[in-house]
């Protein structure tokens, strides 16, 4: 049996305390354990880089943030969203920020995780003029200055896609030595993603091409850590990034209050992180 005190000042609830007496009532059955592929499946990576007891609970869409674009800012939204455009077969679309990111959405619709970011790749590869890979990979070698220089050109010139930007210290692992460079970048709310309100988009339409062209194109690792939290995120020039499976992002729910896929179980990841485990875990009958 139980009995239950009156709430005080500091609870709405009563207080339950079980007596000496034994109770027969039934028990009820253990909950059913969830089957292991999709423990594997939800469970969080230990290596995160953020403490959740640190965190507010304020909805970081709530104010949403304004953006004056100068001739500059409107000139590379243009340009990036004529070779979206074309690399969806020339399809119209809006002048402006919105029109930039609609086309993302337009990217994103019928393909699949990896073909999303191969499209972004293939936008990316149009930006740039014959055998540029080559010439930055001998002018750009891995070091600590040119990774520091390019921490500052992305401060400088990106700051129309995803906002305010500012440079600061970070630490890299350099030769099997930890290093601290002024290589890292910290995006202070990410316009695209506030824009977007999409964690699938923020990392198969920015995050995973992005640190892939860098890398693996460029020769020059990047390591992009997005907090969805309050939208921010930072870019590390010569820090290495984990694959897919191993980083922290890669079990993120999704904005329940902003994407209109959300699973409504906060414990499932978002469905457009990785279209194809989720295919994998329907066709085995865990969802």
């Amino acid at each position: 049996m139980q009995s239950c005190r009156q709430p005080n000042h500091t609870s709405s609830r009563p207080r339950c305390f079980k007596s000496e007496r034994h109770s027969f009532a039934p028990q009820k059955p253990p909950p059913k354990a969830r089957p292991a592929v999709l423990q594997l499946a939800t469970r969080r990576p230990e290596h995160t880089h953020t403490n959740p007891s640190t965190k507010t609970s304020e909805d970081p869409f709530a104010e949403l943030e304004t953006y004056n674009d100068n001739f500059l800012d409107r000139f590379f939204i243009g340009y990036f969203a004529k070779k979206m455009s074309q690399q969806l077969g020339g399809v119209p679309y809006e002048p402006g920020y919105d029109g930039f990111v609609e086309l993302s959405k337009q990217i994103m619709e019928g393909r699949n995780s990896k073909q999303q970011q191969q499209a972004v790749l293939g936008v990316l590869d149009a930006l740039l003029p014959p055998n540029a890979p080559t010439t930055f990979r001998k002018i750009f070698p891995l070091k600590q200055w040119t990774a520091e220089l390019n921490a500052a050109i992305t401060q400088k010139f990106f700051a129309w896609l995803v906002g305010p930007l500012e440079v600061q210290e970070a630490e890299i692992e350099y030769k099997g030595e930890k290093k601290t460079w002024k290589s890292g970048v910290q995006i202070k709310k990410c316009r695209y993603l506030e824009q977007s309100g999409c964690k699938g988009m923020c990392i198969n339409m920015c995050k995973i091409p992005t640190q892939t062209f860098f890398t693996e194109t460029f020769g020059l690792p990047l390591t992009m850590k997005p907090d969805f939290e309050d939208l921010s995120c930072e870019m590390v020039f010569g820090e290495t990034p984990p694959p897919i499976h191993l980083d922290e992002v890669y079990n993120e729910p999704c904005f329940t209050k902003n994407c209109v896929l959300a699973d409504r179980d906060p414990n499932l990841p978002c469905p457009k992180v990785d279209t194809q485990r989720r295919k994998t875990l329907r066709e085995s009958g865990m969802l």
